[in-house]
């Protein structure tokens, strides 16, 4: 009986929730084509074969409680979003004799940012991306991958060294491309959890990623379940291989920052604020690290190179992708400056040690087990 109730009321949250998206997503929209469209009823149903539907007898959105309740809310807003475009292509374009995915279908996936192909027996894109490889005539992204995966040695030194160069062939890799111009395919998803409140070091990662991981990053609105409000999470834009690392390398960092202060604070008796502070000491140790690595290799870095570089291709994709974007600025407040030290020095020490598999962000619901 308690389980039942449990699932009951994280499905009358998940149906919330997707109704809070459906209305974040309509900003997106023109306002004149804003009000053609009307919100619609939400549904979870017990489908096999499908994710999702869109009705226009019903005026319903229904997704599938199974996928719902073993995927990640990305995931989850994925389906809703290739729904809604379902949902514009009848009602605005006033499509009904064009084929499911046809051209008015297509443009409203252009319009609200939804993904064309997330639906059936689709794999989520976050998974998609960590299931991408290079392909064997990339020699130089196959290497990267190798000394990636070597970086588990459980020899520091090795594990240290593999990370420095898979750094420096990254940076070498990416300005040529860029430098060239060369064609590149773009994706973006959430990386981190979303949250009603978002502390200072979680700024701080996500200015390392795109400093140092050629991924940009736009914080963003999204649902958190276990609040049944909306909140933001970070969601990152790169290509699939700057994603797989970037992903990786934020859940890494934010697990070590765990594994750090629980040693650090064993006794209890600091409180989060000084959590903040440790963890901010570590952002900042560890980009000294980089920074250091960046100079003993030629510099090779975005954010470092002697002459700025800019990934035009990229900043076009998120420009399209929110053609709307505010800037804010965070205050800083009172620190210890004994605990951000601290942290400094163990940040300097932090490695990188594992090869890349699924991100720790990308993780199913499982509330009942």
């Amino acid at each position: 009986m308690k389980t039942a109730r449990v699932l009951e009321g994280l499905e009358r949250r998940i149906l919330h929730g997707l109704s809070c998206e459906w209305d974040a997503a309509m900003w997106a929209v023109n306002a004149e084509l804003r009000k053609r469209m009307r919100k619609p009823l939400f549904a979870l149903r017990d489908f096999k074969n499908r994710l999702g539907y869109w009705s226009f007898e019903k005026r319903e959105i229904g997704l599938s409680r199974q996928f719902v309740l073993n995927h990640s809310w990305n995931d989850i807003r994925e389906v809703l979003l290739h729904e809604m475009a379902h949902q514009f292509a009848s009602e605005v374009s006033n499509v009904h004799q064009e084929p499911p995915h046809g051209r008015c279908f297509q443009n409203a996936c252009r319009i609200l940012r939804a993904n064309h192909r997330s639906t059936g027996t689709y794999v989520p894109l976050s998974r998609q991306i960590f299931q991408t490889l290079a392909c064997e005539s990339d020699k130089t992204r196959l290497r990267i991958q190798k000394l990636m995966a070597l970086a588990q040695s459980t020899n520091l030194f090795e594990a240290e060294a593999a990370m420095i160069k898979a750094h420096e062939l990254m940076a070498r890799y990416e300005i040529e491309q860029i430098v060239q111009n060369a064609p590149r395919e773009y994706f973006s998803f959430f990386i981190g959890k979303p949250a009603l409140r978002h502390f200072r070091e979680d700024y701080s990662l996500a200015l390392l990623m795109m400093d140092y991981y050629f991924v940009k990053g736009i914080w963003v609105g999204a649902y958190v379940v276990e609040k049944g409000k909306m909140g933001r999470v970070l969601e990152i834009s790169g290509t699939a291989q700057n994603l797989q690392i970037a992903s990786y390398v934020f859940d890494f960092i934010q697990q070590f920052i765990e594994s750090a202060w629980k040693k650090y604070n064993a006794g209890g008796k600091l409180n989060r604020y000084r959590k903040t502070d440790f963890s901010s000491g570590i952002l900042s140790g560890f980009r000294m690290k980089l920074e250091r690595e960046s100079s003993a290799t030629g510099g090779v870095s975005l954010s470092l190179s002697p002459v700025p570089i800019h990934d035009t291709q990229l900043k076009q994709y998120v420009e399209m992708r929110y053609p709307r974007v505010r800037t804010f600025l965070r205050k800083g407040g009172r620190c210890d400056s004994a605990v951000v030290s601290d942290g400094t020095e163990i940040g300097k020490t932090l490695v990188i040690r594992k090869g890349i598999s699924q991100p720790a962000s990308d993780v199913p619901f499982r509330y009942l087990e």
